[in-house]
Parts: C-alpha cells; sequence; structure tokens
C-alpha cells in the first residue's frame, strides 16, 4: 500500500530545451544536406533512412591535388607531399602539386593555383593554414573531396567552432565532401596488400589513438581503411560506418570516439551496420567528467549523457569496450570468426588449474559453458586418464598434447554440436609441447567452421609457436590475456544473437501524428510545470492507466468526491510547480471515512499556507495497493533528443540508481530488454510469495510513453511518471503521480 512521491531520473535532469547537435526542430531535419520530407521521417521530424555516402573517390582517386606542396627540406609540408606522392602511386592517382612560388615539387609540374589545375580532380590535400578561400576555388574546380589537416577550429572554443561553421557552410554550397579539419595523414598510410580475409576497417577522431589497431598488420591481420574524422566539419564517424559496412572485404568497424556530431546520423548509421551483421566496436570517450571535458577541448564535439550513449550503441548492436586492446582484439575475433554454430563454450587446457580458472572467469563473464554428454566424455576418455575431469572444462593432463592424442581430442571437442567456441590457455611456452599443442590448434581450427581461441600468456612474444604458429593462422584468433579474449568471444555471441534477430525500428517507426498527440497538445502550457492533475490527464490522452480521481477545491467537494472514487482514499495537493509533495506533508493516504477526508482536506491547505504554496485545489485519488513500483520518464539528451527510462520507482530510482536507458524509437524487444537489465528486475517475476506483475501492461505503458515522447520531443522538456504501480499478472499498470515540464 503505496502513496506517491518523485524520484529523480537519473540520465538527464535538465529542464531547459536542448535541441540535438546537428538536428534541427520543425517538419524537416538536415542531414548530410539532404532534407528528410514525408515518409522519410519520423513523427517528430527526425530521419529515417541515410544515403551511404560514396566514398570511393577519397580513398580510390584518379586524381589528387596537394595545395601548399613542398620539397624544401626541412618544412613539415615536405614530408607529407613525400608521403602522399607515394600513397598516390600505391593507389593509382595522378597527383597534381600546388603552390603558387614553384614550378615543379619533387619533379612534378607544380600549378600555381587550384584554378591552374589541368582537369578535375577527385581529392584534393590542404597543407594550408587558412582553407576556407581553398574550399571556394575547389568547388567552382568541381572537386569531390577535401582533406584540411589545419587545426585552431571548434577544438579552441567558441570562435574557432564559428570559422569551423563558416568552412563546413563552403564545403555544403562548392558541392565537395570535407575531411577535417584538424585531421591527419592517417587515411594515407601504407596497407599490407598481402593479407587475406576480412578486414578491419578503422575509424578514428585521434590519429595516435589509431595506431595499435593499425600495427594489428604487423600480427597478419587485415587492415583495409583508416578514416581519420579529426572534427567532423562535414564528414562524420557515421559516414565512414554506413560506408564501410556496405564494403564486401570488411569484416568489423572498429572505431574511436571521443565524442558524436549528431546522435540520430550515428544510430542511423549503426542500424545500417547492424542490417548488413557488419560488428561495430567501438571505445567512446566521456564515461567520467574528465574524460568528457579532455575529449570536448580535443574535438570540439559532445560526448553526451554516458548513460545515454552506452545504451544507445546496445540498441543498435555496438559492442562497446574501454581499452584499446579491446579494441584491437575483439574487432579481430569478430572480423575473422564465421557465425556460430551453438553458443556452447568449452575450456581444454593441460593443467586442471588453469582450465578450472579460465572456467571460472567465463562464467563470470557471462558465457555459457554447457556440461559435455556423457557419451562425449567417454569418448574424451579414450585419450585422457578417467580420474581427470573432461565434463567442461577438458583437463588432459598434459602427456596427450605430445602425440597424436592432443589432435584427436581438439577434433572431438569441436564434433560436439552443443559446442561453438573452443578456448585454449596456454599459460607460457614449455616446448616441444606447447610447440605442438599450438600447431594442432592451428590444423584444427582450419579444418572447423568454429570458434578456435588460444590465450597465449607469455609475456615474452617472441617464441616461434606464439609468432609462427599462432600468428601464421588466418583462423585462429590468439589473445595475450584472458580477460580480452573472454570480453570478445562474449561480443561474439552477443553480436551474432543480435543480429539474427534484429529488425530495423526505423522501419517500424510512425510516420502520422496519432489522435492523441492533437488531443495532448490542448493540455500542453507552454514553459510551466503542470499540475499532477493536469499530467495525469496528458498520459490518459496516451490510454495511459490512472487512478480513479476528481480535483476539488472544499472539504465538503472532498467527501463527495471520496464516495464516488470509493474508499480508501488518497488525498494530495495539486499545483503547478509543486513536486515532492510526500516530503512538504501534502499527501494524506489510506483515508477511510468522510471525517478522515474532511479532516485531511483542512490539514492540507494549512500546510500549503505554511509553506507558501498556492493550491488550484485538492486531489481525491483511487488508493491502489499491491504492486511493484516503478518509474518512466521522458528527458532530452544533448546528442539524442527524446530519451525513454524506466526503473524501480519511488526512491528506489534515485537510492539504487537502477534504471535502463532507450533513444525512440524501438520496439517491444528492446521495451523488455530495458526490464532485463535492471537490478531489481526480479521483483516483477515475484519474490516472497509475491504474485508475478503485470509485465506486458508495463511493456505497453514503455511503448505508449516513447509514442508521447516521439510526438511531443519538441513540446515537453521532461515526463517524469513515479511511481507506476505494476499490479498482478493480467491487472494493469497504474501510474499514481506524474511530473510534466514543458517547453
Amino acid at each position: 500500500m503505496l502513496g506517491s512521491t518523485h524520484g529523480t531520473l537519473t540520465t538527464n535532469s535538465r529542464h531547459a530545451r536542448v535541441v540535438a547537435c546537428g538536428e534541427h526542430p520543425g517538419p524537416a531535419v538536415r542531414v548530410h544536406g539532404v532534407a528528410a520530407q514525408d515518409g522519410d521521417a519520423d513523427v517528430s521530424g527526425r530521419p529515417l533512412h541515410r544515403t551511404i555516402p560514396d566514398l570511393d573517390r577519397l580513398f580510390r582517386p584518379e586524381s589528387v591535388a596537394v595545395v601548399g606542396a613542398s620539397d624544401a627540406e626541412g618544412r613539415p609540408n615536405t614530408g607529407i607531399t613525400r608521403q602522399l606522392i607515394g600513397w598516390a602511386e600505391r593507389v593509382g592517382a595522378r597527383i597534381h602539386p600546388v603552390h603558387p612560388t614553384r614550378s615543379s615539387v619533387f619533379g612534378l609540374p607544380c600549378a600555381a593555383s587550384v584554378a591552374d589545375l589541368p582537369g578535375p580532380v577527385d581529392l584534393a590535400v590542404l597543407l594550408v593554414a587558412d582553407p576556407l578561400p581553398v574550399i571556394e576555388q575547389l568547388g567552382e574546380a568541381k572537386a569531390a573531396f577535401a582533406v584540411v589537416f589545419a587545426a585552431g577550429f571548434a577544438e579552441t572554443g567558441p570562435e574557432g567552432a564559428a570559422a569551423q561553421e563558416r568552412l563546413a557552410d563552403a564545403a555544403h554550397h562548392s558541392g565537395l565532401r570535407l575531411l577535417g579539419p584538424n585531421t591527419n595523414l592517417n587515411a594515407f598510410e601504407r596497407f599490407r596488400d598481402d593479407l587475406d580475409g576480412p578486414a578491419i576497417a578503422l575509424i578514428t577522431q585521434s590519429g595516435h589513438q589509431g595506431r595499435p589497431v593499425f600495427a594489428l598488420q604487423e600480427l597478419g591481420i587485415r587492415l583495409s581503411h583508416w578514416a581519420p574524422t579529426g572534427n567532423e566539419a562535414d564528414l562524420e564517424c557515421a559516414d565512414f560506418i554506413s560506408y564501410f559496412a556496405a564494403r564486401p572485404e570488411v569484416g568489423a568497424i572498429a572505431l574511436y570516439a571521443e565524442g558524436l556530431k549528431d546522435g540520430r546520423s550515428f544510430l542511423l548509421a549503426a542500424d545500417q551496420a547492424a542490417r548488413a551483421k557488419v560488428p561495430v566496436v567501438a571505445v567512446k570517450v566521456g564515461r567520467t567528467e574528465a574524460g568528457a571535458r579532455t575529449a570536448a577541448t580535443h574535438t570540439g564535439k559532445l560526448t553526451g549523457a554516458d548513460a545515454v550513449v552506452d545504451a544507445a550503441m546496445r540498441q543498435f548492436g555496438v559492442v562497446r569496450v574501454d581499452g584499446l586492446d579491446e579494441l584491437q582484439d575483439t574487432a579481430t575475433l569478430l572480423a575473422r570468426a564465421r557465425p556460430p554454430h551453438a553458443e556452447g563454450v568449452v575450456v581444454y587446457a593441460i593443467s586442471g588449474g588453469t582450465g578450472a580458472h579460465v572456467a571460472d572467469l567465463a562464467a563470470t563473464a557471462g558465457l555459457p559453458l554447457p556440461l559435455l554428454s556423457a557419451a562425449k566424455q567417454a569418448e574424451l576418455h579414450q585419450w585422457i586418464p578417467e580420474y581427470l575431469s573432461v565434463a567442461n572444462p577438458v583437463d588432459n593432463g598434459g602427456h596427450p598434447v605430445g602425440d597424436w592424442r592432443g589432435r584427436k581430442i581438439i577434433d572431438a571437442i569441436l564434433a560436439d554440436p552443443a559446442v561453438g567456441v573452443l578456448i585454449c590457455p596456454i599459460t607460457g611456452p614449455f616446448p616441444p609441447m606447447s610447440d605442438r599443442l599450438a600447431q594442432d590448434l592451428a590444423d584444427a581450427a582450419e579444418q572447423t567452421d568454429k570458434l578456435v581461441c588460444v590465450v597465449w600468456g607469455s609475456p615474452v612474444g617472441t617464441e616461434d609457436a606464439y609468432r609462427t604458429t599462432l600468428l601464421g593462422s588466418s583462423r585462429l584468433v590468439t589473445f595475450r590475456t584472458v580477460s580480452n579474449c573472454l570480453t570478445a568471444v562474449r561480443a561474439y555471441l552477443d553480436h551474432h544473437r543480435f543480429t539474427a534477430a534484429y529488425r530495423s525500428p526505423f522501419e517500424e517507426a510512425p510516420r502520422a501524428l496519432s489522435p492523441s498527440a492533437r488531443k495532448a497538445r490542448a493540455l500542453l502550457r507552454p514553459g510551466q510545470q503542470l499540475s499532477e492533475h493536469a499530467a495525469k490527464q496528458l498520459l490518459r490522452a496516451y490510454g495511459i492507466r490512472v487512478p480513479r480521481e476528481q480535483l476539488v477545491t472544499s472539504a465538503a467537494a472532498a467527501v463527495r468526491a471520496a464516495g464516488l472514487v470509493g474508499y480508501p482514499v488518497v488525498l494530495k495537493a495539486s499545483a503547478p510547480h509543486l513536486a515532492h509533495k510526500t516530503e512538504l506533508g501534502l499527501v494524506k493516504i489510506g483515508l477511510t471515512s468522510a471525517s478522515q477526508v474532511r479532516d485531511g482536506y483542512r490539514e492540507l491547505l494549512d500546510i500549503a499556507r505554511y509553506e507558501e504554496v498556492e493550491l488550484d485545489g485538492v486531489l481525491v485519488c483511487q488508493m491502489v495497493r499491491q504492486g511493484v513500483e516503478m518509474m518512466l520518464g521522458v528527458t532530452h539528451d544533448d546528442l539524442f533528443g527524446p530519451t525513454v527510462t524506466t526503473g524501480l520507482g519511488g526512491v528506489l530510482v534515485e537510492v539504487l540508481d537502477d534504471a535502463a536507458v532507450r533513444v525512440p524509437p524501438f520496439g517491444e524487444d528492446q521495451a523488455r530488454a530495458m526490464l532485463g537489465e535492471l537490478r531489481g528486475h526480479r521483483l516483477l517475476e515475484g519474490v516472497r510469495g509475491a504474485p508475478p506483475a503485470d509485465v506486458d501492461a508495463l511493456v505497453e505503458t514503455i511503448l505508449r510513453v516513447q509514442r508521447m515522447a516521439l510526438e511531443l520531443g519538441d513540446d515537453v522538456a521532461e515526463l517524469d511518471v513515479n511511481p507506476l504501480m505494476v499490479l498482478e499478472r493480467g491487472q494493469g499498470a497504474v501510474a499514481l503521480d506524474a511530473l510534466v515540464i514543458c517547453r
């Protein structure tokens, strides 16, 4: 038996209007110069589709102009020019140096200006301090792409941001696409062309942070592209995600992002990757205030509320990791591994201690470790002593790896239909046994379409078994730490489970306003907080159940209303801008008689006068008993716009910080996934004899609140339903209290 209190939403408590970065309010939203019109936008006017940019002429141009080219010794531009000439030769492009005072650069004819180029160019690289005049000239020359290295733009503050906006406008009006400013030479690196298999495509906003992933080529792992996006005045990471996801050679996309230019654009790109079943693995800076602050000064972009960023990435299947080593390892596994036939993971070790330790860590990481069948265990005991456990983990005792039995054991494990992944930790070199084990694992990996992972624990890394045998295999995935192995395997299973069931929420997003929106807008009061009674009317307009209640202005009317509502009742003071009524003593619960209602009404008025609160009346509400208190809310994120949050209700949302977030649009599957993410989700299943709650009604309410967020997002700054009482299964859910702040 509970009354109602207001908790505070954990994702974003701002009440002021914020338009998502890169978005424009109103019926048309421009993304990459294309306005989303009828049929291309949801009910809020945000785009539902994204054109995949044609970046072939950026990465594989036929002609390249280098503006500011130099061959003078000791000048920074000289080294850059030399690298660009070498890159152009490798990709088969003609290169045209441009400099006002030189007739030739490194023996190549040099044009005095862009206007003097011998013909149109696909790509112009600008090595000048002020790129704006050159961008305008390139537009007249019909250049397709420009790369701007110069810094001193949005990363430096308001003046730099204004200069960057002028640069972006010039690029837009010129019809060319711009990479940068504040970018570097990473796109023009030397990529190995002797490596086979699916490749990793790399996107970074900080070139230095991409170096570890680029170096994977030295371990035999193929990279196809590197896109250093810099400040993203025009081209952004979303453009490259869309492009790479459509490339047949790309097996995984590795992203290092300090901020996102436009949240909706990023989600549309992630949606394209999910539909193409191309995994995106991301390090996203900004989990802490210090990280977010530093990232903003580096590239001048918004980092976004981290809880929302994390939820949005998970919602669209982006694998978020923390370290660059995890980015390397997870992207490598996802690029190389074929889809799993089964989710079972088996740990195979030559030591019982090693196997038990890794299996314990794997189970803690959430990996499924099925017990092998009695028949499979009997088969393994043909080659492994009977006293050793082979249930999972499989302990071979050491000696079998030194002869023909080692390969038999590996093949037998991989032949089990319940096994999809084999993990073999090798804690250190012990030749010749470790050499034979490594070779058997590499050979088995070549013969199976199941995932074989090896953890080479030696800190040295120069051993032949590691450098030649393990890294020489294009099918094995080799790790240096157990932690990174388990993180990558978990991401692998999650990715394939996610993409197998994925349905684009943008395909099913509402495109026309519902009748509820027209009713609801009549209730809104711009710039004001609604009273609880008005807020509940707003919920009722969207079919969200609220208690029976009447707003009264006298004690006698309160008694009559109680008779109509039905005892017991709750009395609540009502006024706009009145929150946390319980803390002020402005709620009376469980009143069972006319005298109690009459006295309660008078007491609420006395407290209101003492607290100097001007009331518009008192709510006489139906008493709702015995349910699970939840909360539902809508707030605005700087990057993603309206977000929907749910969690345990009452004060628990603040005390436990147990909430789940989604960015609209989303479907029923994501609404249910939100509930599964809550640490307190078992309360909905029924604990200590309580009946299971009506989860279906809760999910339906979440989806109705999402519809409100989509349709009223430009009019409502914040919505807080707390508590939402979820009743016993089959009895529905009731919004006991609500707060709405209008824009």
